[in-house]
């Protein structure tokens, strides 16, 4: 590849949080002769002129899904485009985590519940869960989530205002995050680069830093790469970045709470060789 090679990486205009990552792989790209450029998913770019477009930050494109779907399969038409749109379209709905059970592959128990739906109350009520958490089948770091007793009146009030909004799935809430956090491994590639621990601000249950969450570095578990690597099979094409949630379920063993494929933060700065190990991966793509 030459030097003056250009490809994109796919941002959005509208942003929950500054991207604290895409700098350090902008820079580890350019140590090998490639020129990353950094547009919105709904900008007016010709997307054709580059070789190799990356879905990277779109960190708004939940709020707009359809157009966003759409952008993304037009523009895989007419270049090198990752993730696929197979798994983009796969990715966007949490129903996938319905698939992944149905596979016997671990997951958070979860209620589902489709837009609309009237009995959202009665059947979360048959549960029998005390603490749960709440939240759209369609959105990104824990917007719109609600965690609350099942019996709340707000838990209920939540769940009706999401309901009539779109597809809800109710967890019950599972304590080790209080005190364990959350474990992400993360892959380039398919090939594991590195694993953190998400821990919760002190009496918060969101593991995202801008609820006060803070990242550490983190040795994975052989059964948690086991699980990584079983939920990495069941997707609808290879991946080239991948991000693996986990928590520990009450009786120990490790399940997985959410596949992130589309626009998943890599914790590029919490491990030094990350960034390089993903730009290798992007340059290959790239041809």
């Amino acid at each position: 590849m030459e030097a003056s090679t250009r490809i994109v990486l796919v941002t959005g205009a509208t942003m929950a949080k500054p991207d604290p990552e895409t700098h350090l792989l902008v820079a580890a790209l350019a140590e090998i002769g490639v020129e990353a450029v950094v547009a919105p998913w709904d900008s007016p770019e010709d997307w054709a002129a580059y070789p190799l477009v990356v879905v990277r930050t779109p960190w708004d494109y939940f709020r707009r899904l359809p157009e966003f779907l759409a952008w993304a399969a037009r523009t895989s038409q007419i270049t090198a485009f990752v993730n696929p749109v197979s798994v983009i379209e796969w990715n966007s709905h949490k129903a996938y985590l319905r698939e992944l059970a149905a596979k016997g592959i671990p997951t958070v128990p979860t209620l589902w519940l489709d837009r609309g739906a009237a009995d959202g109350a009665a059947r979360l009520a048959a549960t029998g869960w005390g603490e749960v958490v709440v939240k759209p089948a369609v959105s990104i770091g824990a917007i719109g989530a609600l965690k609350a007793h099942a019996t709340d009146p707000a838990c209920q009030a939540h769940l009706a205002a999401l309901l009539a909004e779109g597809d809800v799935l109710v967890q019950p809430f599972i304590e080790s995050v209080a005190a364990q956090g959350e474990v992400s491994l993360i892959y380039f590639g398919g090939a594991f680069s590195h694993a953190i621990r998400k821990q919760p601000a002190a009496g918060d249950y969101r593991v995202q830093d801008m609820y006060g969450g803070t990242n550490h570095p983190y040795q994975p578990a052989a059964d948690e790469v086991e699980l990584a690597t079983l939920a990495l099979s069941a997707t609808p094409a290879p991946t080239t970045y991948a991000r693996v949630d986990m928590v520990r379920l009450p009786d120990g063993r490790p399940a997985v709470m959410e596949l992130e494929l589309i626009e998943p933060e890599l914790f590029l700065g919490v491990a030094p060789e990350a960034p390089a190990r993903f730009a290798e991966v992007l340059l290959r793509c790239a041809g």
